[in-house]
């Protein structure tokens, strides 16, 4: 389940992303598919295969033309217009929900490896971000660094990168028109929010006393100092 600003519309096992925007913005652009994949610095092939990917899960996406007085080019239909108006519907929810959205805990520093650091919190381990003569911290986790998991789904910690790992339940699912907030008891009186889509939701079927395991990266968690 992704959350985030790596906001995705899925269809198909196909997730649309800000790559694949950027990719139709600039066929859009150029008019062409192979100087929309040298605009971005991307292989031909690679463009082309992905767009092929895209086009089997969304439908058609783009309009050839051979030859004539123009020479062709590659336009983009009006569902492709209709995704990218979608998608960025997507990100804007995600955005304004995000601001808002930050759980807090509260901990020491008991270790350091650079500017990363071990905070001990009620709730568990969080390795965040941290100011190098902090001992008591409070860390912050914003909603759209949070992906949530099934249980047998969940990598193994040393498989990801995002080392943090809580397992909880879901405490309650709030959806607006296209995203999805999510809040998740992970004990010690503690909560975490995460950002889905609502076809996410539905489709994974997640619903109140659900188990889960909630994950974020440390890269994305800083540690403030506090005074208790």
């Amino acid at each position: 389940m992704d959350a985030g600003f790596d906001a995705r519309l899925h269809a198909d096992d196909v997730a649309f992303g800000a790559r694949d925007a950027a990719l139709l913005r600039a066929i859009d652009a150029t008019g062409s598919l192979n100087a929309a994949a040298e605009r971005l610095g991307r292989s031909y092939s690679r463009a082309h295969g992905r767009l092929d990917d895209l086009e089997d899960a969304f439908g058609p996406l783009v309009e050839r033309t051979r030859g004539g007085a123009s020479g062709g080019g590659t336009a983009l239909t009006d569902d492709a217009y209709a995704l990218l108006a979608r998608f960025e519907r997507l990100r804007a929810g995600y955005a304004a929900i995000a601001e808002t959205t930050v759980a807090v805990l509260s901990g020491t520093v008991v270790d350091r490896d650079g500017e990363l650091g071990t905070v001990e919190t009620d709730a568990g381990t969080v390795r965040a971000l941290v100011s190098p003569d902090a001992d008591a911290v409070d860390v912050a986790v914003r909603a759209d660094a949070v992906t949530l998991h099934a249980p047998d789904d969940a990598p193994p910690a040393d498989a990801t990168s995002a080392r943090n790992r809580f397992e909880g339940t879901v405490e309650r699912v709030e959806s607006g028109d296209a995203v999805a907030r999510v809040r998740v008891d992970v004990g010690a009186d503690t909560t975490l929010d995460a950002l889905l889509t609502v076809d996410s939701v539905e489709r994974l079927g997640l619903r109140v006393g659900h188990p889960v395991v909630a994950s974020f990266k440390a890269t994305a968690t800083r540690a403030t100092p506090t005074e208790r």
